[in-house]
């Protein structure tokens, strides 16, 4: 059996069991959520009014890039970026489904083009270069695109002596791009390191979760390094790090608190507090 036979009947399995599927009403999962961590079952209206966050154990859910900059912009200030942008599939790839189909799903889920966006903002009052990624596209991968529209809005930084937030979301780089993928980790770290050069802040936000190629390049370089509470951070996932090691691995390894114990983060910020600390540090840092 060749390579493209064996991709093509695990296409047709999944097609019959989708098929086969039992469909259920699904009303009530639009009332109410279920904690992930305390299994506490939460009005769905009550969960947003708290910001997405669990109000019996502080659970921090995953909220998309357009909430995340409601919560920390001012009204009306932010000015979307680069947002011409658009994916596309240079290497023609196909796996259980074509890279553009994936890309359409991710679309339709998401309700947007990539998986960041950029712009520059008012935080209570401090005026930043922003780029916050989004986790319901495609786990937040790092392809051509999300590289390209961060390193530009470094750059926009750099050239008009602005502050830099990112927030990052991602399982890593984007397999369907190979390469190309990889090669963002540099592009961005290099935007950076200009900023460093220019004494310009730049701040990372590490969010629920953050891993792979992201955690390895322009995530963890920042001035200051800020985790979510709860959040997971890492290179490898767990089950990786552990079958490699043979041994198993604390109860909170990879948790934005684990981090902290061992000065890998500076802080650890919860949602609501968010806005305010960063509207403090860029204060802090910015020249009268």
């Amino acid at each position: 059996m060749t390579l493209t036979d064996w991709f093509n009947k695990r296409k047709m399995q999944q097609i019959a069991a989708r098929d086969n599927d039992v469909h259920i009403d699904d009303s009530i999962g639009k009332l109410w959520t279920l904690c992930y961590n305390c299994s506490s079952q939460l009005p769905k209206k009550d969960l947003e009014n708290n910001q997405m966050v669990c109000p019996n154990c502080d659970y921090h859910f995953r909220i998309g890039a357009r909430d995340r900059i409601k919560l920390i912009s001012d009204e009306n200030s932010f000015t979307e970026m680069f947002s011409n942008i658009k994916p596309c599939d240079p290497l023609e790839f196909v796996d259980t489904q074509s890279y553009k189909h994936r890309q359409e799903q991710a679309h339709e889920k998401s309700g947007l083009d990539e998986a960041v966006i950029t712009g520059t903002c008012s935080i209570s009052g401090q005026k930043a270069a922003i780029a916050v990624m989004d986790f319901d596209y495609m786990g937040g991968s790092m392809g051509s695109v999300v590289g390209e529209k961060i390193t530009r809005i470094l750059e926009y930084a750099l050239e008009n002596k602005l502050p830099s937030i990112v927030f990052t979301a991602s399982g890593g780089a984007r397999m369907q791009e190979s390469a190309l993928s990889l090669m963002q980790m540099a592009k961005t770290s290099c935007a950076v390191a200009k900023l460093n050069e220019a004494k310009l802040l730049y701040i990372t936000v590490l969010c629920e979760p953050t891993f792979g190629g992201v955690t390895a390049s322009f995530g963890t370089i920042g001035d200051i390094i800020i985790a979510e509470k709860g959040a997971r951070i890492g290179f490898a996932g767990r089950r990786v790090i552990e079958q490699t090691i043979r041994q198993k691995l604390p109860a909170d390894f990879q948790t934005a608190e684990y981090l902290l114990k061992y000065g890998q983060i500076d802080f650890i910020v919860e949602r609501k507090d968010m806005k305010e600390k960063l509207a403090k540090l860029i204060a802090m840092h910015s020249k009268k």
